[in-house]
C-alpha cells in the first residue's frame, strides 16, 4: 500500500474556557460604579480546560470516500478545520498529501463586498489555481451553482442556500486531490443536496480523496466506503461504513418497549408556546404480540399533545424513518380526513391500522403539529422502535382495530389512562 492520502497522528486540541466573565458592552455611568463598588463580592472568573479532541489517529488512503459521523460535539467539525489548516492542533501532526479543497462553513473563503465573480478567482487562488486554470472551469462552475443572474452581485447580498452552492461548485470544480466537506451541505435544498452527492461521487471514481461529515446515514451508505465514529473527541471506531454506521445507530440511543410513553423534552427543539408534543406511545395491543410490534401486526399509535388555548383545527402526522433516515411509512390526520381539536391541558390522539408494513428492525419516527396556518411543532424523537421478528403464530389480527381500518381519534384529555373506546371515520393511512 502507497503512501497515505491523510496521516493523523495523536491529534489533539485544548481549548480554555472561562466562566464568570461579563462580556464587554457599553455600560451607563450608573453602572459602571456599581460594578466597581460591588466588584469586591463577586465570584472570580474560573477557567475549564476543554479537549475537543484528544490522541485522535488514523490514516485515508488515495481515492477513499470516508464519512465523519457522531453526536454534536463529538470534535468533528474541529478535526476538519485542523486539516484544512484553520486552526493550529494543541498535539499531534497531520499529513496531507495533495492539494486541499474544504467546504467548512457558509461563506468561508469568501469576501461579502466582492461579488460572485471575484469571489470564484479569490477562492481559487487561494486553493492554489492559477488564474488561466480557474478561467477554464469558470462556466462549469457558475453552471453547477446556478446563480448566473447574480454572478456580479456583491456576495454579501447571497442567500445562504447560494453561499452554499457557489462556494461548493469552486471546491469540487478546482481539482483538488483531497476533498473536505462539512455538513454545511445541510443548508441547501434537496434538489441542490442530491446533485452534490452525485459530484462527489464522481469526485470519488475519478480518485480523489474525500472526508464527508454528515448526520444523513443514508448518504454515508451511499457516498463512503468507510467511516470514523467520534464521541468527545476520541475516534471511537474506524472501518467499513456498515459495521461502523450500525455501531454508531446503536449507541445513539435506547430502543422503547411496546406500549411504554416516551416523553419528549422541549429543550431539545423550539415549538411555538401554543401548543407541543410532550410524549408518543406505539405498540400492538393484541394478546398475540404482548405489546411489541411484528410485521403485519395491527398497530397503535399515541400521541400526548399540551396546549395552551384551543387549537382547532389540528392536524398531527407520525413518520417511520429507518437507518439511513429514510421516510417509509407516514400517517397524516389531514389525509385520512380526520377532524381534530386541542383543548387546553393536555390532549391524547390515537391513530390505528390493521397491518404495520415494516420488515423487522429498528425505526425512529418523526412527529409533526400543525394549525391551519403554520407549524405548531415538529420533532424527530430520540428513542428508537423495534418491529420484532415474525411471530410463529400471529393468529387472526383482523379483529384488532374493532370494525376501523384507520383513523386519528381523540381518546382523552385527562391524567386517566386512555379507554379502547374509539370512535372516527374508516379512512386509509398514507403510506410512502
Amino acid at each position: 500500500m502507497g503512501e497515505p492520502a491523510i496521516r493523523v497522528e495523536g491529534l489533539s486540541k485544548q481549548y480554555r474556557i472561562t466562566h464568570g466573565v461579563e462580556r464587554a458592552r457599553y455600560r451607563t455611568l450608573r453602572e459602571t460604579l456599581v460594578s466597581t463598588v460591588t466588584a469586591p463580592f463577586r465570584k472570580r472568573a474560573t477557567t475549564e480546560e476543554f479537549w475537543a479532541l484528544k490522541d485522535v489517529s488514523f490514516e485515508v488512503q488515495p481515492g477513499e470516500v470516508v464519512g465523519i459521523i457522531g453526536r454534536n460535539g463529538a470534535g468533528k467539525s474541529t478535526l476538519l478545520k485542523i486539516l484544512s489548516r484553520i486552526t493550529k492542533p494543541t498535539a499531534g501532526r497531520v499529513e496531507l498529501n495533495g492539494r486541499v479543497g474544504s467546504l467548512l462553513e457558509v461563506g468561508t473563503g469568501f469576501h461579502p463586498e466582492l461579488t460572485g465573480r471575484e469571489n470564484v478567482y479569490l477562492n481559487g487562488s487561494i486553493l492554489g489555481m492559477s488564474r488561466a486554470e480557474v478561467k477554464k472551469k469558470f462556466d462549469e462552475i457558475v453552471a453547477f451553482a446556478e446563480v448566473e443572474k447574480f454572478l456580479d452581485t456583491p456576495v454579501k447580498r447571497y442567500s445562504s442556500g447560494m453561499y452554499v452552492r457557489l462556494a461548493f461548485a469552486v471546491a469540487a470544480h478546482l481539482e483538488p486531490e483531497i476533498l473536505i466537506v462539512d455538513e454545511v451541505l445541510a443548508v441547501g435544498d434537496a434538489g441542490f443536496q442530491k446533485k452534490c452527492l452525485g459530484k462527489m461521487s464522481d469526485l470519488a471514481v475519478s480518485g480523489r480523496t474525500i472526508l464527508f461529515v454528515s448526520h444523513q446515514m443514508s448518504a454515508v451508505q451511499a457516498l463512503c466506503s468507510h467511516a470514523v465514529h467520534m464521541d468527545r473527541g476520541l475516534v471511537k471506531d474506524f472501518g467499513p461504513r456498515e459495521r461502523i454506521i450500525a455501531a454508531y445507530l446503536a449507541s445513539a440511543g435506547r430502543t422503547a418497549t411496546g406500549g411504554e410513553w416516551v416523553e419528549l423534552e422541549r429543550g431539545s427543539r423550539s415549538p411555538l408556546d401554543r401548543a407541543w408534543i410532550e410524549g408518543v406511545r406505539i405498540g400492538c395491543d393484541q394478546p398475540e404480540a404482548g405489546g411489541q410490534l411484528y410485521p403485519n401486526c395491527p398497530a397503535f399509535f399515541d400521541l400526548r399533545v399540551r396546549a395552551r388555548q384551543e387549537v382547532k383545527p389540528a392536524y398531527l402526522a407520525v413518520s417511520f424513518i429507518d437507518r439511513f433516515d429514510n421516510r417509509l411509512f407516514a400517517v397524516n390526520s389531514n389525509r385520512c380526513r380526520s377532524h381534530l381539536a386541542l383543548q387546553p391541558g393536555e390532549n391524547v390522539f390515537r391513530f390505528r391500522v390493521d397491518q404495520l408494513h415494516l420488515n423487522p428492525g429498528s425505526f425512529t419516527v418523526g412527529l409533526w403539529l400543525a394549525d391551519d396556518k403554520v407549524v405548531l411543532d415538529s420533532v424527530n424523537c430520540p428513542v428508537q422502535f423495534a418491529v420484532s421478528e415474525y411471530l410463529p403464530n400471529p393468529g387472526d389480527w383482523t379483529h384488532a382495530v374493532d370494525g376501523h381500518t384507520a383513523g386519528f381519534f381523540q381518546v382523552r384529555r385527562y391524567e386517566s389512562e386512555p379507554s379502547d373506546t374509539t370512535a372516527g371515520t374508516d379512512v386509509e393511512p398514507e403510506q410512502s
